[in-house]
């Protein structure tokens, strides 16, 4: 009987990972969407990919789950640049597009 416990315990652990690793996938990317949308650049083949993760504090002291994604956009359609997306948690806490505007010139 324990042992059943055990392994519905860790079959539920596994699915609640699982679920949260896709659920910050899909934040990640509609986050990286949205920021392509608003400069007017291209996506580049439409998904985020997981550099990084590590556990951290966040707001309120509590830990979480940092991760980092990247991906690939396009401001001409020819160059490809990387961006990135940083959750805490299920949190989007930064966006970054580089190379950054510089004087209304892609630096």
């Amino acid at each position: 009987m324990l042992e059943l416990v055990a392994v519905l315990l860790a079959t539920a652990l596994v699915g609640y990972g699982w679920h949260a690793s896709v659920l910050a996938r899909t934040l990640a990317l509609e986050a990286a969407h949205a920021a392509c949308e608003r400069d007017a650049l291209q996506l580049l083949d439409g998904s985020v990919v997981l550099q990084s993760w590590r556990l951290a504090r966040a707001a309120g002291g509590r830990r979480a789950l940092v991760r980092t994604y990247v991906f690939d956009y396009s401001d001409d359609g020819a160059a490809r640049h990387q961006g990135f997306v940083v959750l805490s948690g299920l949190e989007v806490e930064v966006v970054g597009l580089g190379p950054t505007l510089v004087g209304g010139q892609r630096a």
